[in-house]
């Protein structure tokens, strides 16, 4: 494929990611703040952020160090919140499996919401898209996301002391997460996950040290799951296509 096509997508990628940066910097700045009044040192809290690379699960296991929670509660809270990304992993695998090993790997490394959101988006609208051009566009998308993750985290810790309580940076984190989930819910097995996690959720925020988001989040996806396997059956009987493969050939 021609270097001018890569660039192009990928250049296009960067432009669609960018918008992103204004909630990255006030999220990443948000976590360097709370990392270092938790008492975590610039090393500690710079290389949660380049080893974890995920803000939600961040704070979700500081948040529990800090309450004096086992360490193992802490990581495996951080990790049921992160198993999204391996639902975006499956997602992500027919547009750019084919990638040489290493080029998989670095895109794993950089699937966090955003780059998730706006890829696949991509992906459906422009079936025609080459694989070479995904993997540069997947890649465009995520510079201005991910390195500037690690720079507002910095700057977090850095000027934290300084940043004025009546800027309310943590308004990044809810806004972040709507920005990236709406344009997601589509169809009745997102809406019901979503839903059911929501209700669970609340309904055991009394437990101790979060346990009700692990429920919320293995029973949403469970039944977002089975949702999407009775759709696949009825569609069979109905002698129609799965989901996935209807989209994909535009049925």
């Amino acid at each position: 494929m021609p270097a001018d096509q890569t660039r192009a997508a990928f250049l296009k990628g960067a432009s669609h990611g960018a918008p992103f940066l204004l909630v990255v910097f006030p999220f990443g700045m948000l976590f360097g703040v709370v990392a270092t009044e938790a008492g975590l040192d610039i090393v500690e809290t710079m290389t949660m952020s380049a080893l974890v690379i995920a803000g939600a699960s961040q704070f979700a296991t500081l948040e529990l160090l800090q309450q004096g929670a086992p360490a193992f509660i802490a990581v495996l809270t951080g990790l049921v919140v992160n198993m999204r990304m391996a639902m975006y992993s499956a997602s992500m695998a027919p547009h750019i499996g084919k990638a040489p090993g290493w080029a998989r790997a670095v895109a794993a490394y950089f699937l966090v919401d955003q780059v998730y959101a706006v890829s696949i988006r991509r992906f459906t609208e422009r079936p025609e898209m080459t694989g070479p051009e995904k993997l540069a566009y997947y890649f465009g998308v995520a510079a201005p996301v991910c390195p500037f993750w690690y720079v507002a985290t910095w700057l977090g810790i850095e000027i934290g002391a300084a940043i004025p309580a009546s800027w309310s940076l943590d308004f990044a984190v809810p806004i972040c997460f709507c920005a990236v989930a709406a344009p997601m819910l589509r169809g009745l097995p997102n809406l019901l996950a979503a839903g059911v996690a929501i209700v669970i959720a609340l309904l055991l925020a009394g437990l101790p040290y979060n346990a009700g988001l692990i429920v919320a989040a293995l029973v949403g996806m469970g039944v977002g799951a089975f949702t999407e396997l009775r759709m696949d059956a009825l569609r069979a009987r109905a002698g129609f296509p799965p989901a996935g493969q209807a989209e994909e050939t535009g049925a």
